[in-house]
Formats: C-alpha cells, sequence, structure tokens
C-alpha cells in the first residue's frame, strides 16, 4: 500500500467520524448513516490494500 493510499483511507477515516459525531450532536440520523458508510468504505478499502501488500 502506498503512502499516499494509506494517507487517503485514514482521511476518509476520520472524515466519516466526524460526520457520524455530528449526526449524533444534531440528531440527524441521515449524516450519522453517512458517515458509517463512509468509515466502513475505508476500513474495507484498508483490509483490501493489506491483503494486496501480505501476497506480494
Amino acid at each position: 500500500m502506498s503512502g499516499t493510499d494509506k494517507l487517503t483511507n485514514k482521511i476518509e477515516e476520520v472524515s466519516g467520524k466526524g460526520k457520524q459525531a455530528a449526526g449524533d450532536a444534531t440528531d440527524n440520523p441521515d449524516l450519522q448513516a453517512e458517515g458509517q458508510k463512509e468509515e466502513t468504505k475505508s476500513n474495507l478499502k484498508q483490509a483490501g490494500e493489506h491483503i494486496k501488500d501480505a501476497l506480494k
């Protein structure tokens, strides 16, 4: 996994956590769900990259 991919995935994960927190604070379930979706997507990307690295 390149450093750029790691950074991009981490930024996406943090953004998702921020949206979840904002959704919790404002009682906005749509924003919370969007944040969870972003975080999950980022975690899946990271897992896929780790698998690729392990197979090298």
